[in-house]
């Protein structure tokens, strides 16, 4: 009797509360015949339960650790490998994705053809980029350049051996993970490509102000701890941005004010319109308030990360939905 061959990829899918959108997601995933990790982040409306109905092995993060998604995809990785130790690929999923038919498929093939790339990655879109304007902004985010890229996103194919040999996901990043494992990927040598192909449907399910504040905040931590831990190879010019505009700016207008005339303080709120307009002609209005918006947001979450480091205590995951 023929033994079937041993599967050559795996896939570690993470979420936390994505309902429907986690079902969506490992349904694109049954008929691939990869086995799949299902990773749980305290999910509270049944998720462990539909994922092992849709034939994924689950694993349940421990409670008394900080959730990251940096320390989700490590461990989903290392009970994939514990139960298939032959796997040459790992394709790492957010549960709020479905995957497009075919890509992985392609990316594997792409692996197998180009040993010098080690990550491999598409084209992600919004499900519904119509249903409010911060949706649309993120389809907008996702319309990024194909080919040779720096870094990838959440979701993408790794060559294992190349994951390895750069250590893996820091469990402690509680956001850009992905850009600052890539930095120590091609460190060593190691290519990222961005092929021109549909990848996954994501849902954001962005529907608030405060849904996308706070999503702000997470990527001003991220920015914090990536340029530490990258010895500022990465988000250099986001937190100069950030802490320009949200806290030097403010600070040298009250300044200038205290020490020569009250309308110095008029430069903080001058400086800001003209940088509002420039941006709302680039990109629209809304967009370009969001972009003001934000920077106040990033700072916010710089110094969250700063303060926790200094206390050195664990930060998690900031949630968004």
């Amino acid at each position: 009797m023929v033994e079937a061959p041993l599967p050559r990829t795996g896939v570690v899918a993470i979420g936390r509360n994505e309902g429907e959108r986690l079902k969506r997601c490992l349904a694109s995933l049954r008929d691939s015949g990869y086995p799949v990790v299902y990773v749980d982040s305290a999910s509270t409306d049944g998720s462990p339960e539909v994922a092992a109905a849709l034939g994924a092995k689950v694993h349940a993060l421990d409670l008394s650790r900080p959730f990251t998604a940096a320390r989700a995809r490590a461990e989903g990785l290392a009970v994939l490998e514990d139960d298939h130790p032959a796997l040459d690929h790992v394709f790492f999923v957010d549960g709020d994705c479905e995957v497009e038919p075919g890509f992985l498929a392609a990316a594997t093939a792409f692996l197998d053809a180009e040993p010098a790339f080690a990550v491999v990655c598409g084209r992600r879109r919004e499900r519904f980029p119509d249903a409010s304007r911060y949706n649309r902004l993120m389809d907008r985010e996702w319309d990024t350049p194909v080919g040779e890229a720096a870094a990838c996103g959440g979701d993408a194919l790794f060559r294992l051996a190349a994951y390895h040999r750069a250590g893996g996901y820091d469990p402690a990043m509680v956001a850009g993970e992905e850009p600052e494992l890539c930095t120590r990927i091609r460190a060593g040598g190691g290519r990222v490509m961005r092929l021109d192909l549909p990848m996954t449907i994501h849902d954001a399910a962005i529907t608030r102000f405060g849904q996308w504040w706070r999503r702000a905040i997470r990527s001003g931590m991220g920015y914090a701890q990536a340029w530490s831990e990258t010895n500022g190879r990465l988000y250099g010019r986001e937190l100069a941005r950030a802490f320009g505009w949200s806290a030097a700016l403010p600070l040298s207008a009250a300044l200038a004010a205290l020490a020569w005339h009250p309308a110095w303080m008029l430069l903080w709120p001058g400086l800001t319109a003209l940088q509002f307009v420039r941006l709302a002609r680039r990109d629209g209005i809304f967009a370009g308030a969001l972009s003001v918006v934000g920077k106040y947001a990033e700072l916010v979450g710089s110094l969250r990360y700063i303060a926790r480091a200094a206390l050195g205590r664990a930060g998690s995951t900031v949630h968004y939905k």
